[in-house]
């Protein structure tokens, strides 16, 4: 860092360490829960005076903020390792073939689907 600066900083700055990171971190994500929350209930007690369904417009409130909970809680505690790439599934043409073995469809069926699927490809 250069020597001068400025004349009233001297390299730190106030949110700096736990208190501010409790403060700012934690502190700030329960403000905020409490917000939704507060909206939630805003919300419900105008719905029940309209008559309408209170605890469902309730939930629609709170749910974007429950989802983002679960969404953090997902990426804690999700194992680590390596991402398996998933297999491919069959084509539409094996699961008509096999579906004509078993017997699901006769063979005018099948042969029908089998041009329609020739012509898509």
């Amino acid at each position: 860092m250069d020597e001068y600066m400025h004349p009233y900083w001297d390299g730190h700055h106030m949110f700096e360490g736990w208190p501010a990171s409790l403060i700012f971190g934690w502190g700030m994500m329960l403000l905020w829960l409490i917000v939704f929350f507060a909206i939630g209930v805003l919300v419900y007690r105008d719905a029940e005076r309209r008559g309408m369904n209170g605890p469902l417009w309730f939930i629609l409130v709170i749910l974007p903020m429950v989802g983002f909970i679960f969404l953090i809680l997902y990426l804690v505690l999700r194992e680590p390792g390596r991402v398996q790439a998933v297999p491919a599934g069959d084509t539409a043409m094996d699961v008509l073939r096999e579906r004509y073995a078993r017997g699901e469809i006769g063979e005018e069926e099948f042969r029908k689907r089998e041009k329609e699927l020739e012509r898509r490809d």
